[in-house]
Parts: C-alpha cells; sequence; structure tokens
C-alpha cells in the first residue's frame, strides 16, 4: 500500500514543482510551450544516422534543469521508467540494417547500431523536454496557453478532463485497495474472480465520482472554456527568451558544433 501511495504522490509530483518560484517558471507559459514544440521539431528533423549533430542540444534541458531548479534524479527515473518504448522500436535496427558505417582500431559500427543510438537520443530529449515543461508551466498552465495560441477549446478541455481523470481514477484505485486489504488481511482477495469484481467496482466509482466532479465544475460556471487563474503577460523576458532559443536551435540544426569542437581541439592538440 505503501508503494501505491507513492506512485501516486509521483503522478502528481511534476505539477507540485510548477509551483516553485524561479526565472523559468515565470515565464510566459506559452513562450515554453512555443520553444519545446520547436525543440522537438528540430531534434527529430536530424536524419536517422546522425548521433554527434545532436549533442548540442543537451544544452537546452540542461539550463532547464538549473534555472528551474528541477531534480535531476526525478525527471531521469519517468525517462528511463518509459524508454523501453524506443528501445523495443529501434532494437531491431542493428539486424535490418548491417552496412559499416565506421570502422576504428579494429572495430567496425553497422548503421543499424547508429540509427538505434539515434532514436534513442532523440527520445531522451524530447521526453525530458516535455517533461521539464510541465515541471515548470503544470498541465493546467499549458492547456491554458494551448488555448491562448488558438487550440480549440473542445480539444483543450478534453486533454485537461483526461489528465485530472487519471488523479480521479488513483484515488478510487487507492480506496478500492485499501478496503480490499482492510477485509482481507492480506491473506484474501487477490485472485482473478476478485480482481474481475474490483474492476468493475473501480469503473462504476469512477464514473460517479467524474460525473459529481462535472455537475460541481458546471454549478461554478464552466462553460467549456477555461480560465486561468494567474492572467497571461508576455513581457520582454519572453520574447528574449524565445527570440534566444529559435537562435540555438537553427545553429544547431545548420552548423555542425559538435564537429567543429571536434576538429578544433584536434588541431590544438
Amino acid at each position: 500500500m505503501i508503494t501505491f501511495d507513492k506512485a501516486y504522490f509521483n503522478l502528481g509530483y511534476l505539477d507540485t514543482l510548477s509551483y516553485r518560484d524561479t526565472f523559468v517558471h515565470r515565464l510566459d507559459p506559452r513562450a515554453k510551450l512555443i520553444a519545446t514544440i520547436l525543440f522537438i521539431i528540430t531534434v527529430v528533423s536530424f536524419p536517422k544516422y546522425e548521433i554527434a549533430g545532436l549533442l548540442p542540444f543537451f544544452l537546452y534541458p540542461v539550463l532547464v534543469f538549473s534555472l528551474g531548479d528541477i531534480p535531476v534524479a526525478f525527471i531521469l527515473k519517468k525517462v528511463l521508467f518509459v524508454s523501453s518504448f524506443a528501445a523495443f522500436v529501434g532494437i531491431f535496427n542493428p539486424l535490418l540494417d548491417r552496412q559499416i558505417l565506421y570502422s576504428a582500431f579494429g572495430l567496425s559500427v553497422s548503421g543499424g547500431w547508429v540509427s538505434f543510438f539515434s532514436i534513442m537520443l532523440k527520445f531522451f530529449l524530447t521526453i525530458t523536454s516535455a517533461l521539464l515543461l510541465i515541471a515548470t508551466t503544470s498541465f493546467p498552465g499549458i492547456c491554458s496557453a494551448m488555448q491562448k495560441l488558438g487550440m480549440p477549446g473542445i480539444f483543450v478541455s478534453q486533454l485537461l478532463f483526461l489528465y485530472r481523470y487519471l488523479f480521479v481514477l488513483t484515488e478510487e484505485v487507492m480506496r478500492v485497495v485499501r478496503a480490499r486489504d482492510m477485509r482481507s488481511f492480506g491473506r484474501k482477495g487477490h485472485g482473478i474472480m476478485p480482481f474481475t469484481s474490483l474492476v468493475g467496482t473501480l469503473f462504476l466509482r469512477t464514473v460517479e465520482r467524474a460525473e459529481k466532479i462535472y455537475q460541481a465544475m458546471l454549478s461554478r460556471g464552466f462553460r467549456g472554456r477555461l480560465h486561468a487563474i494567474r492572467p497571461f503577460d508576455f513581457r520582454a523576458a519572453d520574447t528574449i527568451f524565445l527570440a534566444v532559443t529559435v537562435i540555438l536551435l537553427c545553429l544547431f540544426r545548420i552548423l555542425n558544433i559538435a564537429g567543429a569542437a571536434g576538429r578544433f581541439s584536434s588541431g590544438l592538440f
């Protein structure tokens, strides 16, 4: 039960981090959302055999980690938890692409392994940037920014409700599991039949709870449009942050920064 409670705490910890008061947290959500989208698009646009060109993009998450005072270990655990999906997608590349691309000191590296590491690097950069966006903005703040940027209100509302419903579902799971453990003293109620009954009960309780929440929202004036608690104000700092991000992304994408640094260092030594 302690493990389940810890998992529930971790589910909402990203939103908890978004209430900190740092330079990154004070930026307008629209600026952070646009910067993150541009970052993800730029990273994904690299060809499948590119590895060195992706290395300079680690500067973005490193700066957000440091300026936003975000715990690195917590974000890395989240990324590693879902990294198995990316590994499953690219693990067959070494078997399908055996063309030798690099040879050094008697070792040969095929294109399949290069593309596999490229996929893992892209996955790490994109997922980390998305988690950092939530940790510095909060999911409701992201939804409000999407609405301000012209996204359809019904889409933004459904996205926010889906996110909130995860917490409703988790709370009901915690109550049902606690009730089962208190009645079985940890010895009974763990078979397939009790499990199917538990799932049915959980579904009915979560639907009923969601209906109550929705009725409470309607009674408080909800009409299908989100209203931000903190008014948005696009300031000079937001413009500078977005401009610097765009300039660096263009430089990292067009110029081979890692290759130039390697040639410069080899020339010195």
